[in-house]
């Protein structure tokens, strides 16, 4: 078994040296991509776990399974004054991850030809990890947590990710056919990916497993060809399996990455009139069980991409929806980094100008409903581009942009600003879209 896992692994790196993924051009800059920088971003994975907002200079962050070196880079877009570190088992990925990060201006990085198992050896502690398309790939996925548990800080946290068994059924099985054809049994190159275009075009369209992985799209991509049909190494998993391995790492899970997306409720047509079973079993299922029950329903997400860390690290905090309004009146309010741009506070400025809601989601689409705020919490948001404020500093501003109540002609008093203020915010803060801190 010892000597199988060996060869695999020889075949993996072999697969990546000859194509490194991902194959995106050296000049492409994330700095516009909103979504990738907020899911590579320590400010917001901290914040989900501590309610704190923290600043990313000087921290050490870890790209475990680098490749090409984009999410490095994305990940120092993302993580301003950071120092990046990228480790991969493919020479040519590495020597591509550099001149990447050179090219766009990071010089605060380095990358180191290295197994995720061998990562205690660079004798480094960081304050994030990053392990995106990776984890799968490895014997055991336990392993490769224990392995950056190893090299995590106390209050450190590692994103990582599986391929769902579920989600990619058809593309596993689309790997069994070629691997009974023989394809997958060196290194597959352009003669193999000739011959998986023949053989689905060969296939009537009707036929399943054409139907569920065959595009037009997925022909003219190489490199999608390698990364679903004939993927060395690739296996799928289960939330039940993947809790097992975080548990086996005595880490604890602190939230999916993508947690907007996998709220059960929103699975059913009436989420308030719930079959009299469901209305009193869910509420007292846990996080795994419910994510499990998604996960069984509606098997749409590729990856089971989670945050986890040290336990009994997180700090206690009161969620911002229980907080009583006296909460509200010591808060710090920050807009996300990645709102922060100067495009984004022009289409800001025109929507204010032209009394027009802005519609903050087309911006940082992270729920998949949209999102909007009408146009004075918008100008009472505006000095938040600038730096965060206090509540209290943001309630005086909402004085003076709304004196009096519309539908009594009083003027608001504080503590009615406040109320009707807070509930704005709470409203962009479940969404992800404001920081709040006591």
């Amino acid at each position: 078994m010892q000597v199988e896992t060996k060869e695999l692994s020889e075949k993996i790196r072999q697969q990546f040296d000859t194509g490194p993924y991902p194959r995106i051009p050296l000049e492409k800059s994330p700095k516009n991509d909103a979504i990738a920088l907020y899911i590579h971003s320590l400010v917001n994975a901290y914040y989900l776990r501590n309610q704190k907002v923290i600043s990313t200079e000087g921290k050490l962050i870890l790209d475990a399974g680098c490749g090409s070196g984009y999410k490095s880079l994305i990940l120092a877009q993302a993580n301003p004054g950071a120092k990046i570190v990228g480790v991969d088992i493919s020479t040519n990925s590495i020597e591509l991850a550099k001149q990447r990060l050179q090219h766009h201006g990071f010089d605060n990085a380095q990358f180191y030809v290295c197994g995720i198992e061998e990562l205690a050896t660079l004798g480094l502690q960081f304050d994030y990890i990053n392990c995106d398309d990776v984890l799968y790939l490895l014997s055991e996925p336990a392993v490769g947590l224990q392995a950056m548990k190893s090299v995590l800080k106390p209050d450190g946290i590692i994103r990582a990710n599986l391929h769902s068994s579920l989600q990619r059924t058809h593309y596993y099985r689309a790997q069994e056919v070629f691997k009974m054809m023989g394809l997958m049994d060196d290194n597959p190159q352009e003669l193999e990916i000739d011959l998986v275009r023949d053989t689905m075009k060969a296939l009537k369209d009707q036929v399943k497993l054409k139907a569920y992985t065959w595009s037009s799209a997925l022909e003219a991509d190489p490199e999608r060809i390698l990364m679903n049909l004939l993927f060395q190494g690739d296996k799928g998993y289960t939330i039940p399996e993947t809790f097992a391995a975080i548990y086996q790492a005595e880490l604890e899970f602190i939230s999916m990455v993508n947690w907007r997306q996998w709220n059960l409720m929103e699975l059913f047509k009436e989420p308030d009139d719930l079959p009299a079973f469901l209305a009193m079993s869910l509420p007292e299922t846990s996080v795994e069980e419910q994510l499990t029950l998604f996960e069984l329903l509606h098997p749409v997400h590729r990856l089971l991409d989670f945050w986890c860390g040290h336990p009994q690290q997180s700090q206690d905090f009161v969620p911002v929806a229980e907080w009583e309004l006296s909460n509200w009146e010591t808060a710090q309010i920050h807009i996300v980094p990645q709102l922060r741009t100067p495009e984004i506070k022009q289409e800001l400025l025109k929507s204010i100008s032209q009394l027009n809601t802005f519609e903050i989601s087309q911006y940082l689409p992270i729920p998949e409903k949209h999102v909007s705020v009408d146009s004075t919490v918008a100008a009472c948001l505006l000095p938040l581009w600038e730096a965060p404020r206090s509540m209290l500093s943001l309630v005086k501003h909402w004085q003076k942009l709304r004196p009096v109540n519309l539908a009594t002609l009083e003027p608001y008093s504080e503590k009615e600003a406040l109320d009707v203020l807070s509930n704005a915010l709470l409203g962009l803060e479940s969404r992800g879209y404001l920081l709040v801190e006591r």
